[in-house]
């Protein structure tokens, strides 16, 4: 129908979805392999695998209400939201298994504003979020490991281990901020009774500092998909939407 948003048009990928489409090209072809677009029970879909790719994009993107994003791709607000709970959860980033002897990863903490109470909990930006521990490669920039949601009022260092993130690093070398305490991850040097530090450990903390920005950089990128600044999804909806976002940014700064 003229007028929708379709993928067959490239014009429509970038500014629904802020991807490249020889980015979205490529996901939908690895979607593929994986299995998504194999036929199951009932009626097949409406809508081509690469317009249910840029459909659920498209929603983490905008955080447009299904009753708005729905006829932009022409179909009904019921029929977009199933191709969200079917799709989101394919789209979800991997974690990775094994890391290289010499990796050195970041891990930090990033709140995602829920509505759903049952996952949340009001932190400190007053507002009910889930908190969520992101671990990425150092060098590459690149998440390897998203854990899974705790309630937003809980501190880093306990979110490390409910979350799953600290087992999902094994023994890889991971930075942190000071906020990880007691947790075996490499993180600034702290004073003691209020004694300024050495010069070698203040220049310690300067090159700390100036490497773990790297997941803040991380964060700033992610939370383009607007998504993350306000979740209307339920249960284990934002838990999807966030390992969904973190592979779709892999691709994005791997190309």
């Amino acid at each position: 129908m003229a007028g929708m948003i379709t993928a067959a048009e490239p014009s429509w990928i970038a500014p629904f979805t802020g991807l490249s489409p020889r980015v979205l090209s490529k996901l939908v072809t690895q979607l593929r392999r994986e299995g998504a677009d194999t036929p199951g029970r009932g009626r097949p879909w409406r809508l081509p695998l690469a317009d249910r790719v840029l459909l659920v994009a498209a929603y983490w993107r905008t955080n447009l209400t299904l009753r708005q994003l729905a006829p932009l791709f022409g179909v009904s607000k019921s029929a977009a939201s199933r191709v969200i709970d079917n799709l989101g959860p394919k789209l979800a980033l991997q974690p990775r298994k094994r890391f290289a002897k010499d990796a050195v990863l970041i891990v930090d903490g990033t709140l995602v504003p829920t509505r759903d109470r049952s996952v949340a909990e009001q932190s400190k930006n007053y507002r009910y979020s889930t908190a969520h521990q992101v671990v990425i490669d150092a060098d590459t920039r690149v998440v390897v490991v998203v854990g899974r949601p705790v309630p937003g009022n809980r501190h880093d260092s306990r979110g490390w281990e409910e979350s799953g993130a600290k087992d999902a690093v094994g023994h890889a070398v991971t930075i942190a901020d000071g906020g990880y305490q007691g947790t075996g991850l490499v993180i600034p040097h702290s004073r003691t009774n209020g004694k300024e530090l050495p010069a070698w450990k203040e220049e310690h903390n300067r090159s700390h500092k100036r490497v773990r920005a790297r997941v803040e950089h991380t964060f700033a990128r992610m939370k383009g998909w607007k998504i993350l600044r306000d979740c209307r999804l339920k249960g284990d909806g934002v838990h999807y939407a966030m390992l969904g976002i973190a592979r779709l940014y892999n691709l994005a700064i791997t190309g």
